[in-house]
């Protein structure tokens, strides 16, 4: 078997360290130009090997870069639950990749000392990746490191993220949580789909029809499968659906667009008051959207999922006749009113976190039933085996109502219908079909919730992101020295103004949030914010403005 002196010597030989520059392991992994990932992801591999024996477990290794652009590629680890990377393994993550060629067999060395792990199980690595041209090559780099260690990569080819966590869930629960196949995850939630509509397909003013942007992805490949088995019960007219290689993965189209843009994608019709849905590339993220008859814009985003899907399951519990610890958790990026509906109209707690879907799920470990969404769409339930052991009891009693026994099996297949592992943007969306037909609601009834708080989103481009530093889940900037105050001066200005800034986790940029009562109140602080932050923190290239569509 492998060791990692010959790991060591194989790198140097077909997997030099190609950049000068350090690289960081970051909210969602490692992500930057393709032809710069090469030796990261042989360093990867390697890593992954050693996480494995170390668990004792089967990890996953994502090859993707999201929503960034087609020539952008990056990779993410998955630890044994489907959860995202340990974050003390981050660490290691980082030095993996920044080591020079000659200090690479130390560090190895060092790791292996560190956590006393035994260097001969033969342990698997699931390999996965997304439609971009650079994942083949970056595959292939990634799995050599798996086998220089002694690992076996067992590669799923092109699959979305969640898919991939799926499958390394399912691996480690001895298939518990399901078949660890495309076909397991196909079956597992078309199964449970069918089973929650087998009421009907309309009601109210429900109508059973929508229109999926695939952002020219992985996300349009995989709803294949749902659009021919779901057929009537679901009428889903897919757009967006450009081969590898063409360079539109992305590009005018997708969640990212929809939610920073406020806009229609490309090749969307805006057909009135129909609704639309957009995942991002790697299809864990979905944002909802539609037009009116007046030709107005409307987005339903992750705060929108969040109280529709926190609302539903209040319904059912209520009906179950169980109290459950239900909470919601959220980032700083929530809008104010979503936050303000879920705590005083729902009465369920709200937490906010940094933004990162890893710290999000991490809170969410801490309720009994934990939603979390960030306002990107990215997000999912998480449900404790207690929650579900209960919820059995009440099929089992002949003491149970049948309103009881009605409301506890629909959650426990509403449950299967929920990729727990992670955002999953197909599986959210038939969550949330799920949950509007029950209801018998169109977009504008799920719309009138609550009145959302107008915001825009901006991004200036600076010379070094980390030179800015926040603190209180990103809320407050501590560095450049003197940003902060002026980003209270400038909120003050507002009526129900709030702003904050933060550093990408995947881009060479600072992101700028801003609300304030009205439309044209929210863009002019999202301006103004970011002109500060150009002036105070090294911005290069153009100075920010609202572009009118």
């Amino acid at each position: 078997m492998a060791n990692y002196r010959t790991a060591y010597a194989f790198a140097r030989e077909m997997h030099p360290k190609t950049e000068k520059a350090d690289i960081q392991y970051g909210t969602s992994g490692f992500r930057t130009r393709a032809n710069k990932l090469g030796y990261v992801m042989y360093r990867m591999g390697l890593l992954a090997v050693l996480r494995a024996r170390y668990k004792n477990a089967t990890i996953g290794a994502m090859i993707t870069a999201s929503h960034n652009p087609e020539h952008d590629n990056g990779v993410k680890l998955v630890d044994p639950h489907g959860e995202l990377l340990e974050q003390s393994w981050e660490e290691w993550a980082t030095k993996f990749a920044n080591v020079g060629d000659d200090q690479l067999e130390a560090i190895i060395a060092e790791i292996i000392k560190e956590y006393n792990i035994p260097m001969t199980e033969r342990v698997h690595i699931y390999v996965g990746k997304d439609t971009r041209p650079s994942s083949p090559s970056l595959a292939k780099s990634l799995m050599d490191g798996v086998l220089a260690l002694g690992g076996k990569p067992v590669d799923f080819g092109i699959v979305t993220t969640p898919q991939l966590h799926y499958f390394v869930a399912c691996k480690n629960t001895k298939q518990e949580y399901g078949v660890a196949t495309e076909e397991g995850y196909y079956n597992k939630l078309i199964t449970a789909f069918l089973k929650l509509r087998n009421n009907g397909y309309t009601k109210g003013n429900y109508v059973n029809r929508i229109f999926y942007d695939g952002a020219n992805g992985v996300g349009a490949k995989k709803i294949k499968p749902f659009i021919e088995r779901l057929g009537q019960t679901l009428k889903i007219e897919m757009y967006n659906d450009e081969g590898i290689g063409t360079g539109k993965l992305n590009h005018l189209c997708g969640a990212d667009f929809v939610k920073s843009q406020l806009s229609f994608p490309n090749g969307v019709p805006p057909e009135q008051n129909v609704r639309c849905a957009s995942v991002d590339g790697d299809a864990d993220r979905v944002v909802y959207y539609f037009i009116d008859e007046n030709g107005q814009f409307h987005l339903l985003d992750g705060d929108r999922i969040a109280t529709l899907v926190a609302g539903y399951l209040k319904d059912l519990l209520s009906d179950i006749g169980l109290d459950f610890n239900l909470g919601l958790v959220q980032t700083a990026y929530a809008n104010g009113a979503s936050t303000e509906y879920i705590t005083k109209q729902l009465n369920v707690p709200v937490a906010c976190v940094s933004t990162g879907v890893k710290h999000l799920h991490s809170k969410a470990l801490d309720y009994e039933i934990g939603v979390y969404f960030e306002a990107n769409g990215h997000g999912t339930v998480i449900f404790k085996k207690s929650v579900k052991d209960k919820i059995k009891t009440i099929l089992d009693n002949e003491n149970s109502s049948e309103t009881q026994k009605e409301a506890a099996k629909r959650l426990l297949i509403l449950i299967n219908l929920i990729n727990e592992t992670v955002g999953d943007a197909i599986s959210d969306l038939l969550l949330v079909e799920t949950i509007l037909l029950a209801k018998g609601w169109d977009v504008k009834d799920w719309e009138s919730m609550y009145t959302e708080l107008p915001n825009r989103l901006l991004k200036v481009t600076v010379q070094d992101r980390y030179s800015i530093t926040t603190k209180d889940a990103s809320r407050i900037c501590v560095t450049p020295e003197g940003l902060q105050a002026e980003i209270d001066a400038l909120v003050a200005k507002y009526n129900k103004g709030r702003s904050f800034v933060r550093p990408s986790g995947t881009e060479d940029c600072v992101r700028i949030y801003a609300e304030a009562e009205t439309r044209e109140d929210a863009d002019k602080l999202a301006v103004e914010v970011a002109k500060k932050v150009y002036e105070m923190a090294g911005g290069i290239g153009d100075i920010p403005e609202i572009i009118t569509q």
